[in-house]
């Protein structure tokens, strides 16, 4: 519910506090008195265009606050979680909009710097506004079928979750299909390149292997003549070891001779150990460092063709492996693609049937409650004197390519002014008045059944007076039991049904011309639907007729 507006410096109006409650609120005045201000102000606040020239001439700055008292679990207050912006539970929504008069404006929702974006997605969960020129609304068949799945109190979350369901599996078949499609494209490189690492059959940590190998090898052909020498000086019947033995086996038979002879052998013997030892060192070393100019080839083609093959995948040879079983899992899902696309498609249709039946039964939901909705506003016609008047929800198909969570259907209300003409929509072919009073009967039946937020009608009685005003001010009124109701109206019929009324009027001290508004009393209303009756020059059979219409009411 709108509890108050305050609005500083708009247009005419220098400052203004406006207090509401529930029920049907009037706002009246004489013709120019101002009433479009109140309604571009609170269009401030719900996220309008920042104009600069609503800013009132001689002021820095416009600035309206709307404060709207809403339940906790409020789609609003969802939104603004959504947004990053706190809402209190149990406080006021406060939405305050400034606009400066060199352009400029900023915005804030409970003190919380917010957009106009945020403020035009808040507007249409806190304020209708329903006017002959509205085309957001009623008018809008872009709303039209969430009306008649709010009226019938349809449930459209099993077809959303089908819709859901059944675009993902496409979108699974169309990436496999896609995969599949590429992967086919490289099917002969990849036959090559597998085959080619097959044959290799290269190993991890082959390469390090053989290029220790090769270097040993290498360091062999230099050294073999070298260790041949040594071996030659250690060797043999004349070689250094052969001599050491055959020294220490003389010494042995005189060492006990002296002390110092016995200290020579015994050194000597140590002698010929480290010896032996070294020609096993020798011996060790040459078969490590064995020379084999074949083995030695062999080593050097299979690094060659190691390197070669890694340089070409642009790998490490170790890598060469692990490349090998992935090429292979690829071509092998080519081989195998043709089943799993098969698969995909049988789960694409069994969800698409899935989709297909949720949205047949929102269909036919929709036409049961198109029909309920039909016999309600029909029933409204009448007393508004659109007798002549047909109503009805169309419900048609949706292009394939349209379909979507909610279902299948193009929902648009219609309606044929005189008997015979064709059907069109409600936009194109009411005039001013029959307009109005059409939104106003579509607007009852649909809040038959469901709760409504704040609803605003401008001047929507223009053109109609006596039977057809008192039935829109019976219906404004049915329809302010269930929601808060503010009506810009120059009926006097709709007036007196008001719970609230204010009257809005210009006044001038010479020099500067404002706007007031002012909450009228019981008499002071009395008096102002009298002028209502009369006109400038209030009778006394005006005010006895206003006070006739309080009463009725």
């Amino acid at each position: 519910m709108l509890s108050a507006l305050s609005i500083r410096d708009v247009v005419l109006i220098e400052a203004l506090d406006l207090d509401f409650g529930p029920g049907l609120g009037a706002l009246t005045g004489e013709t120019g008195a101002g009433k479009s201000i109140l309604l571009d102000a609170l269009g401030l606040a719900l996220g309008a265009r920042a104009d600069s020239g609503l800013v009132r001439n001689g002021a820095q700055q416009a600035v309206v606050t709307a404060s709207f008292d809403l339940p906790d679990d409020h789609e609003a207050a969802e939104l603004l979680v959504e947004n990053g912006l706190q809402a209190e539970p149990g406080e006021p929504l406060v939405i305050r909009r400034i606009v400066k008069a060199d352009g400029g404006s900023r915005a804030t929702v409970n003190g919380q710097p917010a957009s106009a974006a945020l403020l035009k997605e808040l507007a249409p969960h806190l304020v209708e506004i329903h006017g002959q020129h509205d085309d957001r609304g009623l008018l809008n068949p872009r709303g039209h079928r969430a009306l008649l799945d709010a009226f019938g109190r349809i449930d459209t979350q099993t077809a959303a979750n089908a819709h859901r369901a059944w675009r993902a599996a496409e979108e699974r078949l169309a990436g496999a299909v896609a995969d599949l499609e590429n992967a086919a494209r490289d099917r002969e490189w990849l036959e090559h390149a597998v085959a080619e690492l097959n044959a290799l059959a290269a190993e991890a940590g082959e390469e390090e292997a053989l290029s220790t190998a090769r270097a040993d090898m290498q360091k062999g052909a230099r050294l073999a003549e070298d260790l041949e020498a040594v071996t030659g000086h250690l060797d043999g019947s004349e070689g250094g070891a052969a001599q050491l033995r055959q020294a220490a086996r003389r010494l042995d038979r005189i060492a006990g001779e002296h002390p110092l002879l016995t200290e020579a052998l015994e050194a000597l013997d140590r002698a010929v150990i480290e010896a032996g030892e070294a020609e096993d060192r020798l011996t060790a070393a040459k078969e490590a460092l064995a020379f084999d100019p074949d083995r030695l080839e062999e080593a050097e083609t299979r690094l060659f063709e190691l390197r070669a093959m890694a340089r070409k995948h642009r790998v490490e040879p170790d890598a060469l492996p692990a490349l090998a079983a992935e090429l292979s899992e690829r071509l092998g899902r080519i081989e195998a693609g043709g089943e799993g696309i098969a698969r995909l498609e049988a789960e694409a249709a069994t969800a698409r049937t899935a989709y297909l039946d949720a949205a047949t039964a929102l269909t036919e939901a929709r036409r049961t409650a198109a029909a309920r909705l039909d016999a309600a506003v029909a029933a409204e016609l009448p007393p508004l004197k659109l007798d002549a008047a047909r109503f009805r929800t169309a419900v048609e198909p949706l292009a394939e390519a349209q379909w979507g969570p909610a279902g299948r259907d193009r929902v648009e209300f219609e309606i044929s002014t005189n008997p015979g003409a064709p059907f069109a929509p409600l936009v194109k072919i009411a005039s001013g008045g029959e307009l109005s009073r059409f939104i106003l009967a579509l607007k009852v039946a649909l809040a038959e059944e469901g709760a409504a937020r704040t609803m605003i009608f401008d001047e929507i009685d223009r053109g109609v007076g006596g039977a057809v005003a008192s039935a829109i001010g019976e219906r404004l009124a049915r329809l302010a039991a269930r929601a808060q109701l503010l009506v810009v109206t120059h009926s006097p019929q709709v007036a007196a049904r008001a719970n609230a009324h204010w009257l809005i009027a210009k006044s001038h001290d010479g020099t500067v011309t404002r706007i007031g508004v002012t909450a009228l009393d019981a008499a002071d209303r009395r008096e102002e639907i009298a002028r209502m009756l009369s006109g400038a020059a209030v009778t006394d059979e005006a005010r006895a007729q206003a006070a006739r219409l309080l009463e009725a009411a």
